[in-house]
């Protein structure tokens, strides 16, 4: 693992797990207000499922900005590595499920990702990340896995709205947190993201 710095005008730093592969999947930590960071069991999970020829980046976001600074800083993190890397994909969970979708929606800003991933998708956090409108705006495949009995975030919308898109969605039996699932959240994103890349 090497330490990395994104440039971007914000104080982001992001682990890169395996840095001499050819791809690499950007991570989206969940809420940094409710301890969301890089070092999130469910990001892990989805860089260990991706061992040993794709690369992590898992980044921290800067200083909370109600969502306009943390989707800045994955476009910046997707910028950092789609100059350094032949493709790369996305993934986020709960917050960071949010700010990927809506990344990866920017066309404008930020590099284009070959693939998304979202694990437990909140339909709206801030006025600045709309998940499920978002949608409409990504060009390329997107995963949505939510966990069935997740009574934490509004998930619903993105699920209806990624099923009438005709993207993949999977429902696997665990609440919001996912507590004692990483291996069947491996298991369920790391092929997605292979298969695309």
């Amino acid at each position: 693992m090497t330490t990395v710095g994104i440039p971007g005008g914000r104080d982001v730093t992001a682990s890169l797990d395996r840095p001499a592969s050819d791809t690499v999947i950007v991570a989206c930590p969940p809420h940094p207000q409710y301890g969301g960071s890089r070092s999130d069991s469910r990001l892990k999970a989805v860089s260990d499922a991706l061992a040993p020829d794709i690369s992590c980046l898992r980044f921290d976001y800067g200083a909370w900005d109600e969502g306009r600074g943390e989707r800045a800083d994955a476009e910046n993190a997707l910028a950092w590595a789609d100059e350094r890397y032949d493709a790369v994909g996305l993934f986020g969970y709960s917050f960071g499920a949010a700010v990927a979708l809506c990344t990866a929606a920017a066309h404008d800003t930020a590099a284009d990702p070959a693939a998304v991933s979202v694990l437990a998708p909140p339909a709206g956090v801030t006025a600045h990340l709309d998940a499920a409108a978002a949608l409409d705006a990504i060009d390329c495949p997107v995963q949505v896995v939510v966990g069935e009995r997740d009574a934490t975030v509004d998930w619903e919308p993105v699920v209806d709205r990624a099923t009438e898109l005709g993207q993949t969605v999977e429902r696997l039996p665990a609440d919001h947190h996912f507590v004692g699932q990483s291996g069947r959240i491996g298991e369920t994103v790391g092929p997605f993201l292979r298969d695309h890349l």
